[in-house]
């Protein structure tokens, strides 16, 4: 697989969640850890890195207050950065016109919430006709309860999102799959 027109889009790893009601830190060391080889190695093969942020004003999102920053735990310099006000990266943002322009065809996709934006922005480049990777074990959420009572874990939303992604809007990788794919980046 070419990477040569390839993008890492890192959605929402932002600090404004550790200020939601549903927050949890379940899991997160884990995922900061393998977002951050995902970023390392993009960045090693030369793959362009974006970075996206959630605003929202009147909340933890709000861009004018403190909390619309890099997730603490994670290191990345990103080659260009866009807000959103919805939940697709793509909506509104001039993300599109900025892959375009610099000849990307296919979005590797990573970041919070894993059902939520991750999922909203791979459907939504596939339908744009993007070829896209969504990076499951790059992704992070929170558990859920249903309006029934019923319980979802991480791992079970993870689950559902691979399933009703995989073949039809993107393919499922993981960030050890992708980094044994990444080519060498040729030396200057």
């Amino acid at each position: 697989m070419s990477f040569e027109k390839s993008a890492l889009i890192v959605i929402d790893v932002q600090e404004s969640f550790r200020h939601m009601p549903y927050w949890s830190d379940e899991g997160l060391g884990g995922y900061l850890a393998r977002q951050q080889a995902l970023i390392d190695g993009a960045v090693a093969a030369g793959i362009p890195v974006v970075q996206i942020f959630h605003t929202r004003a009147g909340s933890p999102f709000d861009p004018a207050g403190e909390f619309v920053v890099t997730m603490e735990g994670l290191h990345i310099k990103p080659d260009v950065v866009f807000h959103k006000q919805r939940h697709s990266a793509l909506a509104g943002t001039g993300l599109g016109i900025w892959l375009r322009q610099n000849g990307i065809s296919r979005l590797i996709i990573s970041g919070i919430r894993t059902e939520q934006c991750c999922e909203t922005t791979t459907r939504d480049a596939s339908d744009q006709g993007f070829d896209v990777d969504f990076v499951s074990d790059a992704t992070f959420t929170f558990p859920m309860v249903h309006a029934s009572g019923q319980r979802f874990s991480q791992d079970d939303i993870r689950v559902r999102t691979e399933l009703v992604l995989a073949g039809r809007f993107a393919r499922i990788v993981s960030v050890d799959d992708l980094l044994g794919a990444f080519p060498a980046k040729a030396a200057a």
